[in-house]
């Protein structure tokens, strides 16, 4: 299946369509399966785990402010939708007003009678009760595309938060494989203190008998020291990785909970990319991208119908009185009805710079989706690439580990019939440690490409 890569045209500033095929390399399989469609809770089988992901979401500071952004876009919306509704208040106030005597005004009033046989007063108090009403009339939908854009940022919203989600689930998971692989160099770690401390009495005991000299004891009891030294090092990182943890998850430093096991005996997930086209489906970060490609669409409408002249209408119903007594007499009653078309005419600037300026966020966003797809892309390739490379490699380490593990046996025997030097026992414990430090590190290292393709492919936020 050919998924292609369009940039949508904008209209004035960019007349231009580009299509960007997928390679053809992404498109060799035709499995359907994706694992991305798999719910964190099916994807995780570790209890330990799943309550510390079921725990972050709702204690996340991080995802408790992208839901606080979901409600400010709520909220435009509401604020969109009043725009083009008619707007009615009501109106209530009372003054006075005095005109000189040897005025316009003065003189007309001290001749006109306010009643028969009353003359306007002088100061004339004025009372006013209304209802006033303003409409800007959408002819064209100016209002309700501004309306429309809110709604797909809202949209865009909740595909950000997704996208949080599924980043906070995989950086959860791969912080705990991280703390088990941890919890496995530090159980060996303890095991070679144990053989290389027993090495130690052996060595004093070959030194009393002249066999070696003081020299063995020396080297051999500074290595013990060194991998206790070690240990300290594992538990710090320990504590680190703890702590990283319970920030994720919003509570202050405690122990985390965690299954207690060998990491290496953790067999990763099978991962299904499945077809490209999914990824379309699958991933948050590029339906917020979509929607954001659509909203800034709209935006660009919406400044193009600031050219067009507006039809303003406006109405009022009340009574006007200059005494209480009478404003809700039939005389006092009023009612206004007035309408008319704006254009701008002189000094556009304003709204061309305006309608520049979305031209320029819709190109923006027209690059943001192409970048988002590539990104996504790229992402599962190199993830697909590295649990398949880490897999060879873990094999060949796990080879190795055995070999060293043989070899050390026999540089014990050797050494204690005289047959090797001390040195050589040394070196070999000391391969052998660090190999297998690096078998477990590679297989933590399998087991966060399995986390990172799950997120790739778009798991991680159902």
């Amino acid at each position: 299946m050919m998924l292609a890569i369009t940039s949508c045209k904008t209209p004035a500033l960019v007349g231009r369509i580009e299509n960007r095929n997928v390679p053809a390399r992404y498109n060799t399989g035709d499995d359907t399966l994706n694992t991305g469609k798999a719910g964190w809770r099916e994807f995780f089988t570790d209890p330990h785990l799943t309550a510390l992901i079921d725990t972050a979401l709702g204690n996340n500071q991080e995802l408790n402010i992208t839901l606080q952004e979901i409600q400010v876009a709520q909220n435009e919306i509401r604020a969109r939708t009043g725009e083009y509704l008619p707007f009615v208040g009501l109106q209530a106030g009372a003054g006075v007003d005095k005109v000189g005597r040897y005025t316009r005004p003065g003189a007309i009033e001290e001749s006109t009678e306010i009643r028969p046989g009353h003359n306007f007063p002088n100061p004339l108090p004025d009372f006013l009760l209304s209802a006033n009403a303003s409409w800007q009339v959408d002819i064209w939908n100016k209002l309700h595309n501004a309306k429309r854009a809110a709604a797909l940022r809202y949209l865009s919203s909740i595909e950000g938060k997704n996208f949080t989600v599924t980043n906070l689930v995989a950086e959860i998971a791969n912080s705990y494989y991280e703390l088990q692989g941890l919890d496995t160099q530090l159980d060996i770690v303890k095991r070679n203190i144990d053989i290389q401390t027993n090495a130690l009495s052996i060595v004093r005991i070959e030194k009393e008998s002249a066999k070696v000299t003081e020299l063995a004891v020396r080297r051999f009891e500074a290595q013990v020291l060194r991998t206790q030294s070690l240990q300290f090092d594992i538990q710090q990182r320990i504590t680190e990785t703890e702590n990283h943890i319970n920030f994720l998850v919003g509570r202050f430093p405690q122990p985390v909970s965690r299954t207690a096991q060998d990491v290496n005996t953790i067999v990763p997930e099978i991962m299904h990319a499945g077809i490209p086209s999914q990824l379309l489906q699958n991933r948050p970060d590029i339906r917020r991208a979509e929607r954001e490609l659509e909203a800034a669409k709209l935006d660009v409408q919406v400044a193009r119908a600031n050219f067009l002249p507006s039809l303003d209408l406006s109405a009022a119903v009340g009574f006007n009185s200059y005494k209480p007594t009478l404003l809700l007499s039939p005389e006092s009653f009023l009612y206004s009805l007035v309408g008319g078309f704006v254009r701008p005419l002189v000094n556009r600037n304003s709204i061309k710079a305006i309608y520049y300026s979305a031209n320029a966020r819709q190109i923006q966003a027209v690059y943001n989706y192409e970048r988002t797809i590539l990104n996504a892309y790229v992402e599962v390739a190199n993830q697909v690439a590295n649990i398949n490379n880490l897999q060879k490699s873990y094999d060949l380490k796990a080879r190795q580990v055995e070999a060293l593990i043989q070899s050390t046996n026999i540089s014990n025997t050797l050494f204690k019939s005289a047959r090797a030097d001390y040195m050589e026992v040394l070196l070999t414990q000391r391969d052998a440690l660090e190999s297998r430090f690096d078998l477990v590190e590679t297989k933590v290292q399998q087991l966060n490409a399995m986390v990172n393709t799950y997120r790739a492919l778009g798991g991680g936020w159902k």
